[in-house]
């Protein structure tokens, strides 16, 4: 474990929560703020999360710096191996046993609504930085959790609409057969279906399917204009692969990757990505502060030079917002913490113009981009070019559609 001091990042959105400071006397539960990252460490989503993920804490962390008032945090960190029972054992050891404060990132819907379940009114915060279901911010809502980031409404909808401006009116699904997948293939079906669009079909496959012939050429011969990726990490890594070796997209059909991150887009290289139309929260190229942030990031122990997923940039983003709030209010307790975290409204220097809304969901801007042709990248990591940007208001579902208890 390790105590970590003041930094010279943390500006933005979590300094501005730190800017509330009271005097209430405080209330750090041992004397130290324990955040865990719980994440895939080893599996198909060890890239875009997996050791990245606890590195970003830990640069949140050490810019928090105490909060001005010597508060010691500790980073830790454990993988629940995609498996809804493994992360939901590892947050109750953590709550009863191991004293950690907040749990972050949690990619994996079903291992994150698991997680939020546990954590339901308990001491501990749910930082859902990475958890997609967007059934956190409706039917699940808890009091406990914050969802940064991206999520099934903001990536199947805003998806959706971007891609019908563009003409994309016949759609056919290639999908992740568990939560994730379904949720996105649901909003954006509606979202389709009621702007005059038409769905000509769905595959459904297993978590890490290496083999995507069969749902590729059905894809193909519904000659449907887009064919929507609904699945991430290793998956679409490998659907866009093999998308490739038939030719799908020089046959006229776009291929659309609803979760794909810079990190896939660098282990597929661009010579199969080129073309590829993505939704992203955060690109480490976008502007100063977002380039400062990757360099950073990408010089931390075992990166060697890689950049920041939008889900590590959550990561680091979230912890640090939690951190603030932690020093404004003088407690680690979620009945304190997370409502203080509700009250801002600003700029975040990753994430842009952010407010975070009474139903936990953060919201900011989304972009679509287009993965480059490998003659267009001048430098590593230059891998998007802008589409289009999301307002925040646009990107994600509105307050009162998604009956959260929380929303009076």
């Amino acid at each position: 474990m390790t105590s970590f001091g003041v930094g010279r990042f943390g500006i933005g959105l979590a300094l501005a929560l730190a800017c509330a400071a009271g005097s209430a006397r405080a209330e750090i539960s041992d004397n130290v703020v324990r955040v865990g990252v719980l994440n895939d460490i080893s599996g198909i989503f060890q890239d875009t999360n997996g050791m990245g993920s606890v590195e970003a804490a830990r640069m949140a962390a050490e810019d928090f710096n105490g909060g001005g008032k010597g508060i010691k945090v500790e980073i830790v960190y454990a993988d629940h191996q995609n498996k809804a029972d493994v992360g939901s054992a590892i947050a109750r050891k953590w709550l009863d046993v191991e004293g950690v404060d907040a749990i972050v990132d949690v990619p994996n819907s079903a291992v994150g609504l698991a997680i939020n379940t546990v954590l339901r009114d308990s001491r501990m915060t749910f930082l859902a930085s990475s958890t997609a279901s967007s059934d956190l911010t409706g039917k699940a809502c808890s009091p406990n959790t914050i969802q940064w980031v991206n999520d099934a409404w903001a990536t199947g909808n805003t998806t959706a609409a971007a891609m019908m401006q563009r003409g994309g009116k016949d759609w056919y699904f290639v999908t992740v057969d568990y939560a994730l997948g379904k949720g996105i293939e649901a909003e954006a079906t509606n979202y389709i279906e009621k702007h005059g669009g038409k769905v000509l079909g769905s595959s459904k496959h297993p978590l890490g399917t290496s083999d995507f012939a069969s749902f590729l050429l059905q894809a193909q011969n519904s000659k449907a204009k887009v064919i929507g990726l609904a699945n991430a990490g290793g998956d679409t890594i490998n659907a866009v692969k093999q998308a490739a070796e038939f030719g799908i997209q020089e046959g006229g059909q776009t291929m659309v990757a609803f979760l794909l991150f810079v990190n896939d887009v660098h282990g597929m290289g661009l010579k199969v990505a080129q073309g590829l139309q993505l939704l992203e929260a955060f690109y480490w190229d976008m502007n100063d502060d977002t380039r400062a942030f990757a360099k950073r990031f990408a010089a931390r122990p075992g990166m060697n030079g890689k950049m920041p997923s939008g889900n590590q940039a959550g990561v680091y983003a979230s912890t640090l917002a939690y951190l603030n709030a932690v020093a404004a209010t003088g407690s680690d307790d979620a009945k304190v913490v997370v409502p203080q975290m509700k009250t801002f409204k600003g700029k975040d220097k990753l994430f842009g113009d952010t407010t975070i809304r009474q139903d936990g969901r953060v919201i900011h801007p989304m972009y679509l981009f287009e993965v480059k042709k490998p003659e267009e990248s001048k430098y590593p990591y230059d891998y998007y070019k802008l589409i289009a940007t999301i307002p925040a208001e646009q990107a994600f579902r509105p307050l009162a559609d998604g009956g959260c208890s929380l929303v009076k």
